[in-house]
Order: C-alpha cells, then sequence, then structure tokens
C-alpha cells in the first residue's frame, strides 16, 4: 500500500493555510506548501506567508527556501517536495500539502517525467527582449493562448518566464510543452485532495479583505526593501500578483492606490483561473466553507473525513 499524503487545495484566500496546520495539529503532520512564491525569502507580506505564530509550531517545508533572485522550476519543485514528503514519512509523520500553485499540485499528484528539451538561447532571448514591454508581454500571451491553449491554462498571463519558456519549446520541437512531458506517471502516495471553495462575492470580499491587509502590513515597504538588495522588476519572483504592481507604482508608472487597485483585480482573477484549473481535478473532495458556522467547524469536518479514510484504509 502507498503512503498516504493529504492535499489541501482552493483559491487563493480560501483558509488553505489554516486548515492545514489544523490537520497537521491533530494527525501529527507537517505542511509542504505548493505556492511558487512563498518559496523565496524576504517576500512574506505579498504572499501571505503564515507567521510563526500562524503556523503554531508545525514545521512549514518549501518555504523561505530560495533568494529571490533565483528561479525555480516546476521540476525543481517535484524533486525538492518530493525528498520533504519522504522525510516526514520517515519521522512517521503525515505530509499535508497545501497551496494555490496548480502546476505544483498536478507535479505533486502526477509527477512529471520532464523530458528534458534542451533550451534554445537564440529564440529565449528574442522572446525576453519582446516581453520587457506592457504590449510584448500582452502580444506573448495572446500567441500562447492561440498556439497552445493547453499550457496557456496551466499558466498566468503574468508568469512571464514560463509563457517564454513554453513559447520557446513549441518553436524548437514543433510540439506543445504538453507533449514533451509526461503527466501520467503513478503517483508515489495515495493521496486524499480536500477542496475549499466560497461562493463568488464571499471570496472577492475576502481578496478585497486580504489585499487591505497586505497594504496595512507595508507590501510597498517589502518591495522597496527586495529593490534596495538588488531584486530588479524582471526576476522571476516579482511577477508575482502584488510585487508587479507595485513595482509599477514605485517606477511613477501609476498611483499606489492604482496599483493596490489591480492587485485586488488581478488576486480576483487568479482565484478565478485557480478554480476552473481544479474543477478538471475528479478526486477533490470539496468543502463549502459557508456551510459551517466557523473555520474551526470546518477544520473538524476535514479532520475527520481524514481519519475515516485513514480507517478505511486498514481494511483494504
Amino acid at each position: 500500500m502507498k503512503p498516504l499524503a493529504v492535499c489541501i487545495a482552493g483559491p487563493t484566500a480560501c483558509g488553505k493555510t489554516a486548515a492545514a496546520v489544523a490537520v497537521c495539529r491533530a494527525l501529527n503532520g507537517e505542511v509542504i506548501s505548493m505556492d511558487s512564491m512563498q518559496i523565496y525569502r524576504g517576500m512574506d507580506v505579498g504572499t501571505a506567508k503564515p507567521t510563526a505564530a500562524e503556523r503554531v509550531g508545525i514545521p512549514h517545508h518549501m518555504i523561505d527556501i530560495l533568494p529571490p533572485t533565483a528561479a525555480y522550476s516546476v521540476s525543481e519543485y517535484q524533486r525538492d517536495a518530493g525528498a520533504a514528503a519522504a522525510e516526514i514519512l520517515a519521522r512517521g509523520k503525515l505530509p499535508v500539502f497545501a497551496g494555490g500553485t496548480g502546476l505544483y499540485l498536478q507535479a505533486v499528484k502526477h509527477p512529471m517525467r520532464f523530458a528534458g528539451v534542451d533550451g534554445n538561447e537564440a529564440v529565449r532571448s528574442r522572446l525576453r527582449a519582446q516581453a520587457e514591454t506592457d504590449e510584448g508581454r500582452s502580444a506573448l500571451w495572446r500567441r500562447l493562448c492561440a498556439e497552445d491553449p493547453q499550457s496557456a491554462a496551466h499558466l498566468h498571463p503574468n508568469d512571464v518566464r514560463r509563457v517564454v519558456r513554453a513559447l520557446e519549446v513549441l518553436e524548437t520541437t514543433g510540439r506543445p510543452m504538453g507533449e514533451t512531458d509526461d503527466w501520467e506517471a503513478p503517483p508515489e502516495y495515495d493521496f486524499l485532495t480536500i477542496g475549499i471553495r466560497w461562493p463568488r462575492e464571499t471570496l472577492r470580499a475576502r481578496i478585497e479583505e486580504r489585499v487591505n491587509e497586505m497594504a496595512r502590513r507595508g507590501l510597498a515597504d517589502e518591495v522597496r526593501r527586495l529593490q534596495k538588495a538588488g531584486v530588479t522588476r524582471s526576476a522571476q519572483s516579482m511577477q508575482a500578483i502584488g510585487y508587479k504592481e507595485i513595482c509599477e507604482a514605485l517606477a511613477g508608472e501609476c498611483t499606489m492606490g492604482k496599483a493596490l487597485a489591480l492587485v485586488n483585480i488581478h488576486t480576483r482573477q487568479y482565484a478565478k483561473k485557480q478554480m476552473t484549473w481544479l474543477a478538471r481535478d475528479e478526486e477533490i473532495e470539496w468543502f463549502d466553507a459557508d456551510a459551517f458556522p466557523n473555520a474551526q467547524a470546518l477544520h473538524e469536518k476535514i479532520i475527520a473525513r481524514i481519519r475515516a479514510y485513514q480507517e478505511e484504509r486498514k481494511h483494504e
């Protein structure tokens, strides 16, 4: 029997982190983040990285593992998160994956082979040069949507690095990115995937509150510190929602108020995209958060479901 791992998924601001911590406290687990931006040190406010108080002593893996100047790929995440899960299991604990990056969830549940398409520096440089302007980035995104809609469905329009990579693979091989990676490799674990969702208007309000809280906690100051430390606007980390817009404001391209309004809009758009992605996963067991009187009741129900699944496994 494969070892059990739990995944807690859902759109941004739905309460995944708090649920994962509650599960770990009740079931002797450790959290493995599936957030593509919480991997960066110094990017705390804009990524809603859980604070020490919010972690309540539960170990969190795949957080703060890289400087914000570094690039990081899905294949590297697959390798590193897999190693973290193996270590957790070796200690007799439950790995609890939590986060909203769809490709990370896909890589965890259905490990990719990564066929190893060689890079083409000339093609990549040309595409990156085109992406230097907003108009160029928009043109690249439209091209990807037209020529490789499957890859476009997996990516965010602001994820310039991966958009460029998908187009590079397309030009180099003549095949979409999805045809160069094997998404059908068998998973190493028996995954129980829990999804948390809210009514659309409630989620919009939660997102707005989160953005307002980021502003209160000093998102602009965080971006200033990163820039002072040498993190450029072209860095992979700076493509994250929240950082890109604040960079524009600090460069005088818009007001800070306008930047924060855009963060709110872009976050809502991203949440919609996340739900579209997750809706394809028939293995997710959804919990409607608004059906519970409070977060504790939701967490208790999720924990009860995991315990029931653990009992089911004993009789297989």
